[in-house]
């Protein structure tokens, strides 16, 4: 993209090896500012001090002493991405598997100049990303105290890394044929899954519109549309409105306000009983044939096939 990113709006934590300090301040100059900790105890003491935009964490840091205390800090912080940095010291693979046991997902190879340029991209997308979390929390408060049934499907739509974009990314994230997931929906009466998709990435364009400094077309290419005009269509055909007037007239709130009235609300009980992801085998009976229907997967994340996604 060629907008520039606009500042982060907390500080960035970092666990960093001395030399890896002054690298991730030059890399971080106008988009965010590093407060530099030796432990990752103390990190975890900045977290519930302060507002922080992100966890930067070296690899050769990590030991098999602090891998409780980074288990802490992924699962008691969710909503702030921690990145594993790789850089030039050598590294042991023990450290990156208690990296992945610890539930850190992001590792960004920082030894070249293409690596630290990625750091600042992901770092930059944080606000898009924030709405993603944003829309679980006020879909899953709908739902009252337990989680429905077709909550892997929330977690796939509203993803914060690798969004879906076709119904058949979605079904493939998901484990299962996007036919099925369609015909699903379909049966149950529901806003098909396109239109659940479509709606989350307007969501992730009112966001990225917060800052006046991204075009449409800056937009329209960091969510992946083909052309700005496929862009506008997109909009005219969902909201009625032009880009540009979307672009002044939708805030996240106001979209996240359309989701729930739209897709969430009308049909909540119908959500809390639909399966999407709970798939089905022909079992034979007595020389006949009836269908077993398998355990649906308990979350999104525990389909992951990879521990760990590599950014180069």
């Amino acid at each position: 993209m060629s907008f520039a990113p606009r500042p982060l709006p907390a500080p960035v934590v970092t666990v960093l090896e001395p030399d890896e300090r002054v690298r991730v301040d030059a890399a971080g100059a106008g988009l965010y500012r590093a407060i530099h900790r030796e432990t990752i105890a103390d990190a975890l003491d900045e977290l519930k001090r302060r507002p922080v935009s992100a966890i930067l964490l070296s690899v050769v840091r990590c030991s098999r002493e602090q891998h409780r205390r980074m288990v802490n800090v992924v699962r008691e912080f969710p909503t702030v991405p921690t990145l594993a940095l790789l850089g030039a010291a050598p590294t042991s693979a023990d450290s990156l598997l208690q990296l992945g046991n610890a539930g850190v997902t992001q590792l960004v190879d920082v030894r070249g100049p293409a690596g630290w340029n990625r750091l600042r991209e992901l770092l930059a997308h944080e606000h898009a990303r924030v709405v993603d979390r944003q829309a679980l929390r006020a879909i899953r408060a709908e739902f009252g105290d337990e989680p429905p049934e077709c909550w892997p499907f929330f977690e796939a739509v509203f993803s914060e890394t690798d969004h879906a974009t076709t119904v058949r990314e979605l079904a493939r994230r998901m484990g299962i044929l996007s036919s099925t997931l369609m015909s699903r929906f379909f049966r149950a009466a529901l806003p098909s899954p396109k239109r659940y998709l479509a709606y989350a990435r307007l969501l992730r364009a009112s966001r990225l519109f917060r800052d006046r400094g991204h075009a449409i077309a800056d937009v329209a290419n960091a969510l992946e549309y083909s052309s700005p005009q496929s862009f506008g269509r997109h909009v005219r055909t969902l909201l009625g409105v032009t880009a540009g007037e979307f672009r002044f007239k939708y805030d996240e709130q106001i979209m996240l306000d359309r989701i729930l009235n739209e897709l969430v609300r009308p049909h909540r009980t119908t959500l809390e009983m639909l399966r999407p992801v709970t798939m089905r085998r022909p079992r034979r009976v007595g020389g006949g044939s009836q269908s077993e229907a398998l355990t649906t997967p308990p979350s999104l994340a525990a389909t992951t096939p990879a521990f760990m996604r590599r950014v180069p």
